[in-house]
């Protein structure tokens, strides 16, 4: 049965409508977990600390995706709910072009400019003619990268989340086989592992692309545009702490790998590399459930259905509450066996890894409802409450404790910066919720 952005959403129904964007993120985190298992365990630790070192700043340049696609989300499916069905594939068709524009002009800059960049990080030699190549591979599906990002949630917004789904998971497969064929039986090292991500994100990107080119029973598909200044500063305002989120999490794991450089050299920054491959699955509820369930809270927003907001907020806080309990409990227990799969041939980054990842793991019962209260903001159309809260937690109160607390705790505190930066968060992110509740009635 077809589940529609008008319809009456219970549990069973919302959980429908968002999984198949949860299953989603999930595989496209595989993407650098894979090429994490196979340069660790095949090319070696160094080669695994280098992807690790650039990955952070790769996340950077493809971030403006992520905008455009959060951000236009919200726009097109309030526009939706206006009724205003050629504006919406208007406003999709400019941003999609916009977004291909900047992805090539990021590309030709970050390729140029990969080794100082490199260096700028923190690369020592013995990792940064690794970190250049693998680096560089990337940059140019950087383009792919982006549309990628933006169709992710596009289409959600598009009623056609199972079509996002399959294009993810074939593109999960793709770089799942040409890693194992390029890393373990060509041996062609960290060069094999990069052209398999990136012709990775090809397919996610290109695909997607021919969809919506042509007649299709979505809600969008592309038509004749002009470039619509007002609406993309209001999509690029709306998706503003979606892009902080994803600008803020690179430059704070680069500030990560930074201090574990100083503390514990390659060793730490492996370890840290391990903890993100593992934290990248078990947010992946939390982000994806936040992309598939904005376009639904934007659509009843501009529809003026007030009382269906209130259900799906109140619906949302409570699935969010059990699956950060959840996610938790996994995320201590598992570390052990999580940890080996990456780095077991290693007795002391094995140890240091396990210890990090259970610390880090408590970050896991608070961010849930800081990503879902920044994304619900987002899909309100108030991209400066949404940012407000996604600065705070993961530029500025993460950037303080990772500074402070290593001085404190040691290698510790370093572990424990996101439980701390969560925290602080949560009491902020429960003010702006309580203090709006009255403008938009979602309460």
């Amino acid at each position: 049965m077809k589940i529609s952005l008008s319809n009456h959403f219970t549990y069973k129904r919302l959980l429908r409508f968002v999984l198949p964007t949860v299953v989603m993120m999930i595989v496209t985190s595989v993407y650098s977990i894979v090429d994490g298992f196979f340069v660790s365990n095949i090319v070696g630790k160094n080669a695994f600390a280098a992807v690790n070192l650039i990955m952070p700043l790769l996340m950077a340049l493809g971030s403006f995706g992520f905008m455009i696609g959060t951000g236009g989300s919200a726009l097109i499916s309030k526009t939706l709910g206006e009724k205003k069905q050629e504006q919406a594939n208007r406003y999709f068709s400019m941003l999609i072009m916009v977004t291909i524009g900047v992805g090539i002009l990021l590309s030709i800059i970050g390729f140029i400019w990969m080794r100082p960049l490199a260096n700028l990080l923190g690369a020592s030699e013995t990792i940064i003619d690794d970190c250049v190549l693998y680096g560089r591979v990337l940059i140019v599906a950087n383009t792919f990268f982006m549309l990628q990002n933006c169709f992710q949630s596009f289409l959600v917004t598009a009623e056609k989340p199972h079509i996002g789904l399959a294009i993810s998971v074939i593109a999960g497969i793709n770089n799942v086989v040409l890693d194992f064929v390029f890393v373990y039986i060509l041996r062609t090292g960290i060069f094999g592992a990069a052209l398999a991500t990136a012709l990775s994100q090809a397919v996610g990107g290109i695909v997607p692309l021919l969809y919506f080119s042509r007649k299709n029973s979505s809600l969008l598909c592309f038509v004749k545009t002009a470039l619509d200044f007002k609406a993309l500063k209001r999509a690029c305002l709306n998706g503003s702490s979606e892009m902080l989120t994803n600008l803020s999490a690179s430059f704070v794991g680069m500030l990560y790998n930074f201090q574990l450089m100083r503390i514990a050299s390659e060793n730490g920054v492996a370890a840290y590399g391990v903890i993100m491959y593992v934290n990248f699955i078990f947010m992946s509820f939390f982000f994806g459930y936040a992309i598939g369930s904005a376009p639904l809270v934007g659509y009843h927003y501009g529809a003026k259905n007030i009382e269906e907001l209130k259900n799906l907020f109140r619906k949302s806080i409570v699935l969010t509450t059990i699956v950060s309990i959840i996610m938790t409990v996994l995320g201590v227990g598992l570390a052990f066996p999580l940890s080996k799969l990456f780095v077991g041939y290693d007795a002391e980054l094995l140890e240091m890894t396990t210890n990090g990842m259970r610390l880090y793991s408590l970050s896991f019962l608070l961010c849930g409802f800081n990503i879902f209260g920044s994304a619900f903001f987002t899909a309100l159309n108030n991209g400066l409450i949404s940012a407000l809260i996604s600065f705070l937690r993961t530029l500025v109160l993460q950037t303080t404790a990772i500074l402070i607390l290593p001085s404190l705790w040691g290698i510790n505190g370093i572990w424990l910066a996101i439980v701390a930066a969560e925290g602080l968060t949560i009491l902020v992110t429960i003010i702006l919720l309580i203090k709006n509740r009255n403008i938009y009635h979602y309460i």
